[in-house]
């Protein structure tokens, strides 16, 4: 593991800002590509000074919303029948149920949730989402999990034991945060 740990970290090193572009581009796509193994090495190498910590974190996010735009452009265009090719069935009407409901907010929460990040920009796509909402929306979902990632990687990158440990944690605190802010939202809302 450790072995994958280096190769990761010295790619992103040798790749740069835009190898951290590309990565998080592939896992805002729907290529199962976890955003951990990009963000948590950009921020311990900021830590150790061979990254700018603002523009790793600039380069995720505009990653992030380009792999986005993607999955919006493909549903957009191309419609149900070619999301099929992609997933199955009944992982489609899940999307588009969840979105139906929550409509919005579900593209700034779906960013956040491990497993929904990577789909959740295909029900916005059908829906026609305003595409300026999209943006923003999207911008602030990964944007806050990037810097989490981040922060973490630069704060105790070199201890991957304390990074497994809380990783879990911060995906509850994070599955919590999504609760009260669309709790919030959509009392506001109405």
């Amino acid at each position: 593991m450790e072995g994958i740990i280096d190769f990761i970290v010295d790619s992103v090193g040798g790749l740069g800002y835009i190898g951290i572009f590309i990565m998080m581009f592939l896992e805002s796509s729907f290529f199962p590509f976890p955003s951990e193994v990009v963000m948590i090495p950009a921020g311990y190498l900021a830590s150790k000074g061979e990254m700018n910590l603002f523009l790793a974190i600039l380069s995720g996010i505009a990653g992030s919303i380009a792999g986005a735009w993607f999955n919006y452009l493909l549903a957009y265009k191309w419609g149900r029948a070619a999301l099929l090719k992609f997933l199955k069935e009944h992982h489609l009407e899940k999307l588009e149920k969840f979105f139906e409901i929550h409509g919005e907010i579900s593209t700034f929460n779906g960013r956040l949730i491990p497993g929904i990040r990577q789909y959740i920009s295909f029900p916005a796509g059908l829906a026609k989402m305003h595409p300026v909402k999209f943006t923003v929306f999207t911008a602030l979902g990964a944007g806050v999990w990037i810097l989490i990632l981040t922060f973490l990687g630069y704060f105790i990158g070199e201890n991957s034991e304390l990074i497994h440990k809380y990783i879990k944690e911060i995906t509850i605190f994070t599955l919590i945060f999504i609760t009260v802010f669309t709790f919030i939202y959509l009392k506001l809302k109405k």
